[in-house]
């Protein structure tokens, strides 16, 4: 069977290993941006009023990164991470990411994503998408 390469790869999660010191993340926020007032913000990824940090939950780390473990969250500076590979594991689709461990700006061990802004409680992040 030919594998199209739009599909992800499906694969198990111990199947994905991270090297040396790497950071493998996923859950990363690219989508619309709601203030506390109800203004919609667009996706800005790619765009100058885009570039800010973006948090990441930590998916796999290499042997020998010691100060961050599966299931935090981490703070990465703007563009600080490879583009995303679209994979699928048991926990279903996911788009993981390998970030700079020199990077990493703030961790958290919050079982939800912690303010999206890095800082400000002003902007939330929700993956609705626009109204037409």
């Amino acid at each position: 069977m030919k594998k199209h390469a739009f599909e992800p790869h499906r694969l198990k999660r111990q199947q994905v290993k991270a090297l040396h010191d790497d950071i493998l993340v996923h859950d990363m926020a690219f989508d619309v941006r709601i203030t506390q007032g109800g203004i919609w913000v667009p996706n800005d990824n790619g765009k100058g009023h885009g570039i800010r940090p973006r948090w990441g939950r930590v998916y796999t780390v290499g042997p020998e990164q010691t100060e961050f473990r599966e299931g935090q969250w981490i703070l990465v500076e703007h563009g600080r991470w490879t583009r995303g590979l679209e994979i699928e594991d048991e926990t279903g689709e996911l788009t993981i990411r390998k970030v700079d461990p020199d990077c990493i700006m703030m961790v958290s061990d919050s079982e939800e994503c912690p303010n999206a802004e890095g800082v400000s409680t002003a902007v939330h992040i929700d993956s609705k998408t626009l109204p037409e």
